[in-house]
Parts: structure tokens; C-alpha cells; sequence
């Protein structure tokens, strides 16, 4: 290729450029900035006051919490999409009837708002009239507060979100087990090897650049949840459901303190970041070679 046509071709990343700096570097920046300053988010006038946004941070026992959630929305919706999502794409993996509709129904979740999708199984978990409770009280037993109470809050937006997005999980692996040559099956069952050692030696270690994918993807998500919650609980009981996305938007919008809102998107795109670039090099170093 010639210099000439190379530098042609190299003007076809000038809107991708303009792109990622209009919506991401400019943002960020200005959020950066902004995190040096108490404002109200509508006032010409700004405080400078230095790092006290980061040091309030860390002495503000919502945003403590808001960072446990965060961490068990990423982590605990990652884990059950990734073990529920690679048990269905093993299963869907075989030949019967009917398998391309199961697998539509699966993966229809994922392309539902996630605000939607919250207002929905709102109904399925309130108090009074939801179909959990409604369900319950047909067999005997008495409703409960889902959503009332911030443990059982936390463990139905994990559900929610982990059933929401599985079918993503779901296709990410179905593909990756089907692009692994049938030879290498065929030989390992040859040797005598088992359904789960051809599963554990064979099918497992060749999915590790499907895991990565669907890991980083999931976790990614988790870790910035926001529109479920806020159509589930908002935050509430107590402020006790509260993600660092939501607690942004809270301390933003209610507390009108848009600095401090600005440090701890900072904070969140940063530990984000950090826990991607970990989790990713980890997976590199699993990946086999063929």
C-alpha cells in the first residue's frame, strides 16, 4: 500500500475521532474539572475547593454503601449470567425441536429498556398486588416486602438484571462452543473421555475468549447499573439500593451538589475502568493457543 493511499484511508478515522472526543474525552474532562469545584449545577458561580470532593466522599456512609451495591450489582449479575448463560447455551447447543423459538425468548429480555423492564417487574414485586405476593398468597403463605427492605431489594435487582441479560451471555457462548472443531471432541471421546472431561479439558479452555467477552460485558454493565433501579426502588428504602449511577444523579439533581456528583463519576469511571483492564488481562493469560 503506498503512503499516498494510506493517508487517504487515514481520514476515514477523523469521525470516529470527533466522535469519541465530543462524547467521551470532552465529558470526562469537563467532569474532571467540575470535581475540583463545589456547584450547584446551575450557577454561574463556582467554589474551588481542591480535592474536598474526593476526601467527602469516602466520609459519606451512602456513597459507602452506594459502592458495596455497585460492586454486587457488577460482580454477583456477572457471575449468574455467565453460569446460567454458558448451562443454556450447552443445552440449546443440541439439536430439537423448537430450539431457535427457546432461544428467541431467552435473548427478548436483553432487547427491552432496562427502565422498561424495571416499571414491569415492579408490578411482579410490589407489596401489595404483585404477582410474587399474589402467587404466594394461593399457596398459603403470607406476601412479603420485596422491595421494602434494602437486602431483598438488592437480591431483585440482581435478578432482574442477571435474567435480563443472560440471553447475551447465552449467545456469546453458543457461538463460541460451536466454532470448536468437532475432531478435537471426536478425538478426546476416542481416548475414552466423558461428556464432562470433554466439557472441563476441551470445550472449556478453547471458550475463554467467549468468557472474556461475556465477562467484561456483564460486569461492565453491572458495575454502571442505573435505569432498574431507579424504576424499582430509586434508590430507596433508606437510600439502601443505591448504585454509584444512581447516587450521581441523586446528589446531582435532588442534593444539587454537582461538583461532588462529578467526583464520584470520576471515582466510578476510574475503579471501572481499573477492575476491566484486570479482569481483561487476567482472561489473556487463560486464552489457549492453537
Amino acid at each position: 500500500m503506498t503512503d499516498k493511499r494510506k493517508r487517504k484511508l487515514n481520514w476515514f478515522y477523523v469521525p470516529a475521532v470527533i466522535l469519541m472526543i465530543a462524547f467521551i474525552a470532552y465529558p470526562l474532562g469537563n467532569a474532571i474539572y467540575l470535581s475540583f469545584f463545589k456547584w450547584n449545577g446551575y450557577s454561574v458561580n463556582k467554589e474551588f475547593v481542591g480535592i474536598e470532593n474526593y476526601v467527602s466522599m469516602f466520609k459519606d456512609k451512602v456513597f459507602v454503601s452506594s459502592l458495596r451495591n455497585t460492586l454486587i450489582y457488577g460482580f454477583g449479575c456477572t457471575l449468574f449470567q455467565q453460569i446460567i448463560g454458558l448451562a443454556l447455551a450447552l443445552f440449546l447447543n443440541s439439536k430439537f425441536k423448537g430450539r431457535g423459538i427457546v432461544r428467541t425468548v431467552i435473548y427478548m429480555p436483553a432487547m427491552v429498556s432496562g427502565l422498561v423492564m424495571g416499571y414491569i417487574m415492579y408490578f411482579f414485586f410490589q407489596y401489595k398486588g404483585g404477582v410474587v405476593n399474589d402467587i404466594l398468597a394461593a399457596f398459603g403463605a403470607s406476601g412479603y416486602d420485596w422491595l421494602g427492605n434494602g437486602t431483598s431489594a438488592i437480591a431483585v435487582i440482581v435478578f432482574i438484571n442477571t435474567w435480563q441479560f443472560v440471553g447475551v451471555s447465552m449467545v456469546i457462548y453458543l457461538a463460541g462452543i460451536q466454532g470448536v472443531s468437532q475432531s478435537y471432541l471426536e478425538a478426546a471421546t476416542v481416548d475414552g473421555a466423558n461428556a464432562w472431561e470433554r466439557f472441563r479439558f476441551i470445550i472449556l479452555p478453547l471458550l475463554v475468549p467467549a468468557l472474556s467477552s461475556s465477562v467484561i460485558y456483564n460486569l461492565i454493565g453491572g458495575l454502571k447499573l442505573y435505569d432498574v433501579i431507579i424504576a424499582l426502588t430509586d434508590g430507596g428504602p433508606a437510600k439502601k439500593t443505591h448504585s454509584l449511577a444512581t447516587y450521581i444523579a441523586n446528589r446531582y439533581f435532588d442534593a444539587e451538589r454537582a461538583g461532588y456528583a462529578a467526583a464520584i463519576g470520576v471515582f466510578s469511571f476510574v475503579m471501572i475502568m481499573i477492575i476491566s483492564m484486570i479482569v481483561n488481562a487476567y482472561f489473556r493469560k487463560k486464552e489457549v493457543d492453537l
